[in-house]
């Protein structure tokens, strides 16, 4: 049986994105950091979670990517501090096309301009 080992991401500028999302996340890197390549994984103390594997890529960020990442927020007071925590780590907040009117998400994009969502998690329960 398979498993999800790491997700990947396409980034310009490798030590930028792992000092974002190192501190996003509170990842650390795995091993040495390459000038292309660096794989970070929770700290000890930090909930377990899937490893993000940043690499060095040329290709352009897409407006509407086909995969990207959704960050989970107990409730909205939560999902509200930690997109203020994010973009205060650099994160940008997307003017995002496709909104639904009770949409339980923000999309910001990283330094990067991958984008991803910061849920809402206590929507689903009300």
């Amino acid at each position: 049986m398979l498993s999800i080992g790491s997700v990947v991401l396409g980034v310009s500028d490798v030590p930028r994105a792992a000092a974002f999302w190192g501190a996003a996340l509170g990842y650390v890197p795995r091993e040495e950091m390459e000038e292309d390549w660096v794989v970070l994984v929770p700290a000890p103390g930090v909930a377990a979670g899937v490893q993000l594997s940043l690499s060095l890529s040329v290709t352009p960020v897409r407006d509407h990517p086909r995969t990207h990442l959704d960050l989970y927020a107990a409730d909205a007071s939560d999902q509200a501090a930690e997109v203020e925590r994010l973009v205060s780590l650099g994160a940008q907040r997307v003017e995002w096309d496709l909104y639904p009117a009770d949409a339980d998400f923000v999309v910001l994009a990283d330094p990067d301009g991958n984008r991803f969502c910061v849920i809402d998690t206590g929507q689903a329960a009300s």
